[in-house]
């Protein structure tokens, strides 16, 4: 709907997060509760005022972060040839010096398995036999603090985002190949003298016979419970993350198998070595792990290609979980990317002057401290003061947890970070984007990041000038100078045109041109001129969209339909001008089918513009990926518009991220209802309730109906106004029908039963479902 065909009593909204057209009394209803903090949008306070508000929610967060920083940075100091306690350090200092100096509201910082190629790769170089690697490679991780901190400072961080989106991926995969690799031996209890990871991932085959079953039987233990972790619906269980169970879990072989001792232990008739070589070594007292840079190695060229190969990769990766953290919020607060680069840089300064890792910022533990409710930065802050504590005191438990453990964990993040998914996904995006993935991914593999970086940007570049079909002078034409430019528009507000070749080296121009867009500014993006454009210009737009409406704005992108992919991805590479039909899947068929035989309206198409549920509560911390298959009809009398559509969504980003499907219904209420969320409850779910009551979420009974209490978890801000709406003829229907997840954003109801696609029957009987709830409700 454009700007001058809104009806008179209908306005946009003024609420942050509700960029809908509302009728003037539901949006001053809404108005109501954001004012008076009822509404769960409220932005929590910053600096002191924050820590003060929201200590409770940040500290029980940082609990759980700590837990899994723990086994993480042993583990990831162990695989990157340092002592334990470098990844402590990092850890520590990632928390109390970043915290004070970055950006990021939410975002967890410390050592990053993303790193330790880099850290291996200058150790190796800078080696010199006097045994003071190690120091060595400390002062070169002090410069390159040093350099990201002078990013942040002359505002240079937006350069990383001209590198492309597959190139990136490519290169977290190759670190992926490289750190499953190199575990796998140390969770077999092999080894192996490859030069490369190519010749190490070769001798896996060749050591199976010398695999330790002693060790590997832990690893196994360890990786089953990491694969099974997230099946596992108890949220008591979940609360301590899997990593942490690894590490229980390990302790008992120690002692069956009896690691405290150098001995051999036989098995099938063959003798296999056992003792304290393969337990983690920290010292007793803290400060004998100290370590202190050596400088005497800064003229030399691999000290300073150890420089630049740490503040390149460290800073890419630092703003690009920085930007997956942002879509994680739940109050789509924007991190400003050059104060983290000074965070991190400071933090990476003082973490290398005692011996700690380089610092980024790290997504598996920022996804665990938004899913646990944090607030704040101050999280990170505790965080930091927790593991020194979890250190200091467990220091005898870590000394009997085996290098197994650990390798296992390391192994399943390898998995992740390069898992058959991960190139499905990219599958998905485009046949080419497989393709500037898969040569990144090998020539790291055969080199170095660096170069897997550059030639990856120059394979892009150069099938971009293949697929635009023009000499080569007029395509960096079209590319550097492409007359793209911003109007203002009457009827829409703003109008970019971006014209010529819109690709990764476009980025930094067209982003100058976003940034002058007000932020409550109606704005239509248009493609028509455009010879090419790339996915990662595409994602960026996307981002940009998300992040325009969550502020009240609105954005259409328009001038694509005469573009074509390889691929129906919405955001994969258009350059050409015909189409190519879709046949519809069995299921897509059956769909259609229910539909006309209900006199619904039914379309497979994916759809952009899924901003709507990121209102409801569930899916405030898990980014959506895409809608299609989108059902709509009314409930009558009433006129009770409603619409059910598969969704796919995350939870967590980058290598933490777990993909889900699923079938909801989104029912637009006539009246105001109030704020709550209704899902099944079981007994280990009320008594982890409990504890999180200590940060103010309570679950709501009901005395009078203890089935209901006991079957359902209920929560919601304002509690008189859901008793009240709870009436008791809508609890005795609710205990009596199938268990469905069920909120209200105050104006809409969203519901679904299962994390899966829906079957067709199950689409009637949810459609069935919610008709009577709503005569419950009294819609």
């Amino acid at each position: 709907m454009e700007a001058k065909n809104i009806p008179k009593t209908f306005h946009v909204c003024p609420i942050k997060t509700i960029g809908v057209y509302l009728p003037d009394t539901r949006c001053l209803f809404l108005q109501k509760q954001y004012m008076t903090g009822k509404h769960p949008h409220r932005l929590p306070a910053t600096g002191w005022q924050g820590l003060k508000e929201n200590w409770r929610n940040d500290l029980i967060a940082a609990i759980s972060v700590s837990m899994v920083a723990l086994p993480l940075g042993l583990g990831i100091a162990i695989a990157s040839d340092a002592p334990p306690m470098a990844g402590i350090f990092s850890a520590v200092i990632g928390g109390l010096v970043a915290t004070l100096f970055r950006g990021s509201h939410l975002a967890i910082n410390g050592p990053a398995a993303g790193l330790i190629t880099v850290f291996l790769g200058a150790l190796a170089s800078l080696e010199d036999g006097s045994g003071r690697g190690l120091n060595y490679v400390f002062a070169a991780v002090v410069m390159a603090g040093g350099f990201q901190v002078l990013l942040g400072i002359f505002k240079m961080g937006r350069i990383a985002e001209i590198i492309p989106s597959s190139v990136i991926h490519g290169i977290l995969a190759a670190i992926g190949v490289i750190i499953f690799v190199s575990q796998l031996h140390v969770a077999m209890g092999t080894t192996s003298a490859g030069a490369n990871t190519v010749e190490k991932m070769l001798d896996l085959f060749y050591k199976l016979p010398e695999i330790n079953p002693f060790i590997a039987v832990i690893s196994v233990s360890g990786l089953l419970l990491l694969i099974f972790h997230a099946r596992i619906s108890y949220k008591l269980f979940h609360f301590i993350p899997a990593p942490v169970w690894v590490l229980f879990l390990s302790v008992p072989f120690v002692y069956a198998f009896h690691f405290f001792e150098p001995h051999t232990r036989s098995f099938l008739g063959r003798a296999y070595e056992v003792g304290p070589q393969y337990l983690i070594s920290v010292p007793d007292n803290i400060t004998e792990a100290f370590m202190w840079p050596d400088f005497s190695k800064i003229h030399t060229f691999p000290f300073w290609l150890a420089v630049i190969s740490f503040t390149i990769i460290a800073s890419v990766q630092t703003l690009a979980m920085a930007k997956a953290v942002d879509k994680l919020d739940p109050y789509k607060r924007k991190t400003d990317l050059n104060k983290d680069l000074i965070g991190v840089g400071l933090a990476t300064m003082v973490s290398a002057g005692i011996g700690g890792l380089p610092i980024i910022t790290v997504i598996v533990r920022s996804s665990v401290n938004v899913h646990n409710n944090a607030k704040t930065k101050w999280s990170n802050f505790y965080h930091a003061i927790l593991l020194l504590i979890f250190t200091l005191l467990l220091a005898p438990l870590i000394q009997q947890v085996p290098l197994a453990a650990l390798a296992a964990i390391l192994v399943f993040t390898g998995y992740k970070l390069a898992s058959p998914r991960v190139f499905k996904q990219i599958y998905e995006k485009g046949i080419e984007q497989l393709l500037f993935f898969g040569f990144t991914l090998i020539v790291t593999l055969y080199t170095n990041l660096l170069w897997g970086i550059l030639a990856g940007m120059a394979l892009t570049l150069g099938v971009h000038f293949l697929l635009a079909r023009v000499p080569p002078g007029i395509f960096f034409q079209m590319l550097f100078r492409p007359g793209t430019r911003l109007v203002g528009k009457r009827e829409v507000g703003y109008e970019l045109k971006i014209k010529g070749i819109a690709n990764f080296l476009s980025i930094l121009s067209l982003k100058k041109h976003l940034d002058n867009i007000p932020e409550q500014a109606a704005v239509q993006i248009n493609f028509a001129t455009t010879r090419l454009v790339d996915y990662t210009v595409l994602e960026h737009l996307d981002d940009f969209r998300r992040s325009h409406e969550d502020h009240g704005g609105r954005v259409q992108i328009v001038g694509l339909e005469h573009h074509v992919a390889s691929t129906n991805h919405p955001l994969a590479l258009k350059n050409a001008h015909i189409g190519v039909p879709h046949k519809l899947t069995p299921r897509e068929q059956k769909l259609k089918q229910i539909a006309i035989n209900h006199g619904w309206r039914y379309r497979y198409e994916v759809e952009w513009d899924f901003s709507y549920l990121r209102n409801f509560q569930f899916f405030e911390t898990r980014p959506i990926e895409r809608k299609n298959n989108v059902i709509s009809g009314k409930y009558t009398p009433g006129d009770i518009l409603w619409e059910i559509s598969d969704i796919t969504f995350d939870e967590g980003a980058l290598l933490a991220t777990e993909v889900y499907h699923t079938t909801v219904q989104v029912i637009h209420y006539p009246r105001p209802i109030p704020l709550f969320a209704l899902e099944k409850e079981g007994f280990f779910d009320k008594i982890f309730d409990r504890v999180l009551a200590f940060s103010g979420r309570k679950d709501i009974d009901f005395q009078l109906f203890p089935g209901f209490s006991q079957k359902f978890l209920l929560k919601g801000e304002d509690e008189k106004e859901i008793r009240d709406f709870f009436t008791p003829e809508l609890i005795r229907f609710l205990e009596g029908e199938e268990i469905y997840h069920i909120e209200s954003n105050g104006e809409a109801i969203l519901l679904f039963k299962y994390l899966r696609l829906a079957r067709t029957d199950e689409v009637e009987r949810m459609v069935d479902f919610s008709k009577k709830l709503l005569e419950k409700i009294g819609g």
